[in-house]
């Protein structure tokens, strides 16, 4: 099996001198990650943002603390818990500081150094921007990051810790945000069953349930759950009914303001979709049985205008499939469970 290798191109070298000749800074060192050969180019900009060991290291430690928080309990981690990709497992939608509930389902955290755009609505453009949308969420973190930044300025671990990553003790935002990134850009799920399959690696093969499912996921999925990371990153209205208990939900329209977005998504991902549950931007399925009878019996007309491609021929909503279609289809997607990433130490918090 061909693994996700991290090539370490620089060793430790010295450079600066304080004003005890006998000090010296070491300079961070490089690293480059290996694009998995089924994979699409990296959309990160790596050039402005270079991987270092010790940034990696700093962006995991920022990633798992409770200082990103005005509780100094809730971190990136509390809502997003490697064994289950990522996501906030066993809650329908979010909790944060002083047990606050938000309106969406916290999505995995996978790949992120494909995408130019973050959360359900895209309302992050960036990946180092994206973390500033949970941190100061009045019911994610509900903190401010000059506040952040002070907390981390006077804890002695980070101050030697920035300092190793980026040369000086300095703690500012651009920093901080770009650790994070480090961190999270390394985090590629790419060796599920499925990997193996496509990589002709191992000797793995599909089941006959598995290639029914894939035959069933190509002729009535794929078109908007496309290519390696089985999302084609657009946003659709997917004809889900409308959840009053979150009246402020608009969908894309939250951000681009056009009311044609109304109630349209961003297409997740569907790597780890076996673990990754509950499904949809609100949570409300627990289940892949439900998604797919969903699909089948549950489309409605929501106020927005449903996407054209999960029309019938005759108008109705809703995609085709019988029993046997369905269990084949699970069966293909619990081949895109990746235990070699959600068992990863590299990403574990202790």
């Amino acid at each position: 099996m061909k693994k996700i290798l991290f090539i370490f191109l620089g060793t430790l070298a010295l450079f600066g001198c304080s004003n005890n000749e006998d000090e010296y800074v070491k300079i961070p060192t490089s690293i480059t990650l290996t694009n998995p050969s089924n994979f699409p180019k990296i959309a990160y900009d790596l050039s402005k943002n270079p991987l270092t060991e010790e940034g990696i290291a700093l962006g995991k430690e920022l990633f798992y603390e409770g200082k990103l928080s005005s509780s100094n309990i809730v971190s990136c981690g509390f809502c997003h818990v490697q064994a289950s990709a990522f996501t906030h497992h066993g809650h329908t939608v979010s909790h944060g500081v002083d047990s606050s509930v938000g309106f969406r389902n916290a999505q995995p955290i996978q790949n992120l150094a494909y995408f130019n755009e973050f959360n359900w609505d895209g309302s992050a453009i960036h990946l180092d921007l994206h973390p500033i949308i949970p941190i100061t969420s009045d019911f994610e973190m509900g903190e401010t990051i000059p506040s952040v930044l002070a907390k981390l300025s006077a804890d002695v671990k980070y101050t030697q810790l920035f300092e190793e990553a980026f040369g000086d003790q300095e703690i500012n935002s651009e920093r901080m945000l770009k650790a994070l990134s480090q961190f999270m850009i390394t985090m590629i799920s790419a060796s599920s069953k499925y990997d193996k399959v496509v990589r002709n690696e191992e000797n793995t093969a599909f089941t006959e349930s598995e290639t029914a499912g894939l035959k069933t996921f190509e002729n009535k999925c794929a078109s908007c759950h496309s290519g390696a990371l089985f999302t084609d990153k657009s946003y659709r209205n997917n004809g889900i009914p409308f959840n009053s208990k979150f009246p402020q939900e608009e969908g894309r329209k939250r951000v681009s303001g056009f009311a044609d977005d109304f109630y349209k998504f961003k297409v997740p991902s569907l790597r780890n979709v076996e673990i990754s549950f509950p499904y949809m931007h609100d949570g409300r399925f627990r289940t892949l049985e439900a998604v797919l009878d969903f699909y089948t019996d549950g489309m409605t007309e929501n106020g927005g205008i449903v996407d054209a491609s999960l029309r019938k021929i005759d108008g109705s909503l809703g995609i085709d499939l019988s029993a046997e279609e369905k269990t084949n289809l699970i069966a293909f997607l619990k081949t895109l469970t990746d235990n070699t990433f959600l068992n990863d130490k590299r990403f574990a918090e202790f």
